[in-house]
């Protein structure tokens, strides 16, 4: 009956409680599992045994029966032929097999308790075990959700990344100050090509004035 009585403590134990006190959850769930995947082959073979045995009581019920029925027969017979001790000692032959019947009927009875027991048992049994099941998977699933969040969080804080963005800030100022060059040469070319040109006919402008002038003041010697 010591399986009985694990088996009820198994059945009755807060799941939640035990994992809520455990310092490593993972490893009691998984010893939970085996412990009731244990204790369910063991039930199957008790129960194996109880069957058995309950079909053995049966065939002995049968023959006892059948016994006790013949020796009331014979006692009935024996009055009938005014055979009052014949019938007497069929009768204590009666009562000898109707106690045999009476004892075995009660085996009978306590093996039907116990394969009831153990029944109701088993289901509650395998409906903790369909519950601590899903309650791994459900922590194999957050455990595996956790480490990607952590490796996640691992490379958001890595000095690899935050180097590698100011070695992108560093580029993006390069071509910034490229690009600022080429705008500064078009600025200044586009600004100095008219300014040299309008210098230009300034010069010739200037040169016909100076020749005009010279040409006056050789006129003026030669009066």
């Amino acid at each position: 009956m010591g399986m009985f009585s694990r088996m009820t403590d198994i059945v009755q134990a807060n799941i939640n409680a035990m994992l809520d006190k455990a310092e490593d959850p993972e490893k009691v769930i998984r010893l939970i599992i085996q412990e009731m995947e244990e204790t369910l082959v063991e039930i199957r073979s008790e129960a194996a045994k109880f069957l058995a045995e309950q079909k053995h009581l049966d065939r002995q019920l049968q023959r006892v029966n059948k016994e006790v029925t013949g020796w009331q027969e014979k006692a009935q017979l024996a009055i009938d032929k005014d055979k009052e001790t014949l019938a007497r000692a069929a009768l204590a032959e009666k009562q000898r097999y109707a106690q045999q019947a009476e004892s075995l009927q009660q085996q009978h009875d306590t093996i039907s308790e116990s394969l009831a027991q153990l029944q109701g048992d088993t289901g509650r049994l395998n409906e903790k075990l369909a519950e601590a099941k899903a309650k791994q998977k459900a922590m194999v699933t957050r455990q595996h959700s956790a480490s990607v969040r952590l490796k996640v969080k691992a490379v958001e804080h890595s000095d690899k990344i935050n180097h590698a963005m100011a070695r992108f800030d560093q580029y993006e100022q390069r071509i910034d100050q490229l690009e600022a060059q080429v705008d500064a040469y078009e600025f200044t070319g586009s600004a100095t090509q008219p300014h040299s040109l309008d210098a230009q006919f300034r010069a010739l402008e200037e040169n016909d004035a100076i020749e005009r002038e010279l040409n006056a003041m050789k006129k003026n010697k030669a009066a």
